[in-house]
């Protein structure tokens, strides 16, 4: 039988759920006879854009870009009104709207935020979901283009290299994550090495503030043009659309992916490759992924770390460059991958099989399971000793099967050593040796009970704290965590709260992160778990 104090958290969500219900339905009615007066002989055709828990398609459209199942309960709470802004009024309306009848704005662009926090809110809130903002112009001429927010990654890259072979954009890794949440985060990729982060390469945008005014970047002036280049979303104001340098990609480039476990020496290659990969050549994408699995030799559990490269030439320049600076590694001359650009998009995100139109799918098919998780980030600076190596090894032959562990390091160097921290809002820079991604992914079923996994995560967490950045303890806003600190649900966080998890984030950046904030926003109104704060807040 359950003690009183094991039913207090259940008796308050019960009793908030229910004060939030009544207090929605009038908000929701306000909400939207403010909607249909903003504009009303538009109305007819924005009545097909919003989307209310009574309508049959309401369920469909929130799911269509919730990524972790996590935050996809019964006990979620989901948002009073949807909209699909097909036009820069719609989005202006719903600003005034729920300005007007207190409403949150939560905005969706693709659905990764790894918290939820542009789809879920504890208050009573709307979402903004880009989905049909995701128009491609590009200026081969130029070199130039404007992508609107709501486009995933693979779409830009497949609508590039329609055009040109030769060229591309830095993007993400993974084909289905949103452009708008990728660049406001800073955003890194196969070539971040080599051209420096999404943000580096934005040179204007257009932009809807609390008040829905529509600013570009002479407008907005260069304190919110810096900021909304890896400041972190849900912030400042709504970015619809990003005019982008392209940058030049080689018509063939070269990849591989070994793997090695622990019998086959993974320890030590692992400690030297912190040595050798962030100061390999610039046209180099190095990481290491690590998992446990049943060694094949005894059945018992291992460490397998898969060493993955991308290099942007060909294969005769590759092999005497590892052959040099890691022949530790071992690897053979049939390791050595060549692909075109688009190629090693489709190869990295396991899809080798498919043509190049698979990256227009935002839906993400081969991910037929839906997997919830947990992810935590780390900054490097100085290189792990072997024994510390061993520890994470114990930790990972921890998990068990209804389970998996992964922990991805991501090598830096290379042109990021070149730019300033200042330079944009993204601090990680200079001296950084290499990223860690650690995560933790368990089937929906056993979402019932998420909190072992997530318990499992943050001792790996508190393990790895010796080895990492300090002072503060680094961590990637696009890696969003709430364990390193959140403002409070009514959105009154004071600076001093704030910066805890602030300077995480962004080091000495925050303060002028929060100085925009305080004259761009200074009501607040665009607030969530971890947004800039004003000042005087």
């Amino acid at each position: 039988m359950k003690s009183l104090h094991d039913c207090l958290p259940l008796l308050f969500v019960v009793v908030f759920s229910l004060s939030w219900v009544n207090a929605s339905a009038n908000s929701n009615d306000y909400f939207l006879d403010c909607l249909s007066s903003y504009h009303p002989d538009e109305f007819t055709s924005f009545s097909k854009v919003i989307y209310t828990e009574t309508n049959s398609s309401y369920s469909a459209v929130l799911e269509s870009s919730t990524r972790n199942p996590r935050f996809s309960t019964p006990n979620t709470p989901k948002p009073l009104v949807i909209v699909t802004p097909s036009n820069i009024s719609h989005v202006q309306a719903t600003i005034h709207c729920s300005k007007k009848h207190g409403l949150q704005i939560r905005t969706r662009s693709g659905g990764h935020d790894f918290e939820g926090l542009s789809y879920v809110s504890q208050v009573p809130f709307v979402v903004i979901d880009l989905v049909h903002f995701r128009s491609i112009d590009v200026d081969v001429k130029k070199e130039e283009a404007w992508i609107q927010s709501g486009a995933i990654t693979g779409e830009v890259y497949y609508r590039i290299n329609e055009r040109t072979t030769n060229l591309t954009f830095p993007g993400a890794l993974c084909h289905t994550v949103g452009i708008g949440g990728f660049i406001s985060g800073g955003g890194y990729g196969f070539l971040f090495r080599k051209y420096g982060l999404a943000a580096d390469n934005v040179i204007d945008a257009q932009f809807v503030d609390a008040n829905g005014r529509v600013l570009h970047r002479r407008l907005m002036g260069e304190d919110l043009f810096w900021a909304i280049r890896g400041g972190g979303g849900g912030s400042f104001g709504i970015v619809l659309s990003w005019k982008v340098k392209l940058v030049h990609v080689p018509s063939t480039v070269t990849v591989f992916s070994v793997g090695r476990t622990l019998e086959q020496n993974a320890t030590q290659l692992l400690h030297r490759w912190q040595y050798v990969a962030p100061n390999l050549p610039n046209d180099v994408y190095s990481l290491v992924s690590i998992s446990s699995m049943n060694s094949t030799e005894n059945g018992e559990r291992t460490v397998l770390a898969t060493f993955t490269s991308v290099f942007q030439g060909v294969a005769d320049e590759l092999i005497p460059l590892m052959q040099e600076r890691f022949p530790e590694l071992g690897l053979l001359k049939e390791d050595y991958i060549e692909m075109t650009w688009i190629e090693s998009i489709l190869f990295w995100n396991q899809l080798s099989n498919e043509t190049s139109e698979i990256l227009l799918d935002k839906s993400n098919r081969n991910s037929l399971v839906p997997l919830s998780y947990k992810s935590k980030s780390d900054y490097v600076r100085k290189p792990m000793p072997e024994i510390a190596l061993q520890g994470l090894w114990s930790r990972l032959l921890e998990v068990n099967e209804t389970s998996t562990a992964v922990v991805n390091i991501i090598s830096y160097g290379g042109k990021m050593d070149e730019i300033p921290e200042t330079e944009t809002p993204f601090p990680h820079r200079k001296g950084t040796l290499y990223k860690i991604n650690y995560n933790i992914v368990w089937q929906e079923e056993e979402n019932s009970n998420p909190q072992r996994y997530i318990s499992w995560m943050r001792t790996l967490y508190s393990y790895m704290g010796p080895f990492v950045s300090k002072s503060p303890r680094a961590a990637y806003v696009n890696y969003r965590d709430l364990d390193i600190g959140r403002n409070n649900d009514d959105g009154k966080t004071r600076y001093k709260q704030a910066s805890v998890w602030g300077r995480k984030y962004f080091k000495n950046n925050f303060d002028r992160l929060v100085y925009v904030k305080t004259k761009i926003d200074p009501e607040n109104f665009f607030k969530h778990e971890q947004s800039i704060p004003p000042r005087f807040h």
